[in-house]
């Protein structure tokens, strides 16, 4: 998964492309309990490029983008959202598969 550098990289990624952008920090239990399954995820999905954004890190994208619980997901493509699952609940690999086939429609 990519790792999220700079607002000009978040810009010129959400502008071109299909990306699906995964809220989270270090700190997070629940960001944690993904990520054993978000490899399986990422290779199920892969038309789509993950891109990883630290909360506290952005925490002003995160604001801009009403992101007040982690983990969470956007998906953006050639400049549109095409979705998000924003909470602060855990998320199953379930869930977050559901979240993605739904962006496809």
């Amino acid at each position: 998964m990519k790792k999220l550098e700079s607002m000009e990289q978040f810009e010129e990624l959400k502008a071109e492309g299909k990306h699906i952008f995964l809220f989270s920090a270090d700190w997070c239990g629940d960001c944690r309990f993904i990520d054993p399954f978000m490899p399986k995820v990422e290779e199920k999905y892969a038309d789509y490029t993950f891109v990883y954004v630290d909360r506290d890190q952005f925490i002003d994208l995160c604001v801009q983008l009403d992101v007040y619980g982690i983990p969470s997901f956007i998906g953006f493509e050639d400049g549109n959202e095409l979705g998000r699952f924003v909470s602060k609940d855990r998320k199953t690999q379930e869930e977050i598969e559901k979240f993605i086939e739904s962006l496809s429609k």
